[in-house]
């Protein structure tokens, strides 16, 4: 099979992307007749009605593709399950909340059940490598584990704002995540996986980028987030600083998502509530383009936050220090763009 992994691997990110954008235009044509919009309102980033609910087509193209992947031996059962049935829990939950607004209980309800399921079939948090220590949590892990997939799997559908963005930042910490931590030909099958859902996310771009003619709704969204952290979860246990490495890639989202929120708790707002009060939604308000804000996004990720990635790869005891130093400048420079701004503050324009 190892001789065979490159053309497999091209052959699955064809097939994946090719799929996922044909899907996509499937579910535009069929939120536009149906009436599936995204209509403008004061704290909306677009100018016209949209159709919404395309994530639709990463969750069909991953779930199938998953399958396939374990079928051929390429991906463990654990992890197929662990992505599948937190993954379709989440996005289901997600397209109810697309098409009538959800509690933030019930969502929260689901998220939880979601993360929960996933640890359960990875084994729980995997040991976390801390300087020369490989630290391992045990039950305590779970809660530990359950809130940070929670808080991934929703943040991305706080920073999925403008068009662009979150399937762009979902793509390069896929890639550049496995690439940095896993293999192909070893252990439970994240680097097929990886491959699979950044083909799925490229295909749904396509129709995306700025300016998008479809975007990706709650289904999609945390979803992607999901993924994105059970990925990272079940690469930790073949890599103990695997972790580290892939939440430094998504730094400019756990960045912003958090001084975001810290912000707006302490001034008493309503943090589940809509609002424009992120950086990268008063910068593109700022320079009135949100490809330009999805494209500095990419450029800070791999001008900054990739070579610490590599660190941290290439210098085990000092990931967890890395991650600290690659979040600090980010975490001042998403304050002083306005992060967590009051919006009625001449902030940002």
């Amino acid at each position: 099979m190892r001789s065979a992994v490159p053309s497999v691997a091209l052959l699955l990110a064809i097939s994946a992307l090719a799929a996922s954008a044909s899907l996509t235009g499937l579910v535009r044509r069929l939120a536009a007749g149906s009436g599936v919009l995204d209509l403008p309102n004061p704290r909306s980033s677009h100018g016209i009605p949209t159709p919404r609910g395309g994530g639709l087509a990463i969750v069909l193209v991953m779930t199938a593709g998953l399958l396939i992947l374990a079928l051929w031996g390429a991906v463990q059962w654990q992890l197929l399950w662990a992505l599948t049935g937190g993954g379709l829990a989440v996005a289901l939950v997600g397209a109810l909340d697309d098409r009538r607004s959800l509690s933030a209980t019930i969502r929260l309800t689901v998220h939880f059940a979601a993360a929960l399921w996933a640890l359960a079939w990875l084994g729980g948090l995997p040991p976390l490598r801390i300087g020369d220590q490989s630290v391992g949590l045990g039950w305590p892990g779970y809660l530990l584990g359950a809130c940070g997939i929670v808080w991934a799997l929703n943040l991305f559908n706080f920073m999925d704002g403008i068009d662009g963005i979150a399937a762009s930042e979902a793509i390069f910490v896929a890639l550049a995540g496995t690439l940095l931590t896993s293999s192909f030909a070893q252990g439970a099958g994240v680097g097929f996986a990886a491959l699979l859902f950044a083909a799925a996310c490229g295909g749904f771009l396509l129709w995306n980028w700025p300016p998008a003619s479809i975007f990706l709704g709650d289904v999609g969204s945390g979803y992607m987030g999901y993924v994105i952290v059970v990925l990272a979860l079940s690469a930790n246990r073949d890599n103990p600083v695997a972790l580290w490495v892939w939440l430094i890639l998504g730094g400019v989202f756990f960045v912003d998502a958090t001084v975001t929120l810290v912000r707006r708790l302490l001034r008493g707002e309503r943090v589940y509530q809509a609002h424009r009060s992120h950086a990268y939604q008063w910068l593109a308000r700022r320079w009135g383009s949100h490809g330009k804000v999805s494209l500095a996004v990419l450029v800070l990720n791999v001008v900054w936050l990739l070579p610490w990635a590599m660190l941290a790869e290439t210098f085990p005891r000092y990931a967890a220090v890395s991650v600290l130093t690659a979040f600090a400048p980010l975490a001042l420079l998403a304050a002083l763009i306005g992060a967590g701004h009051s919006e009625q503050s001449p902030q940002g324009h």
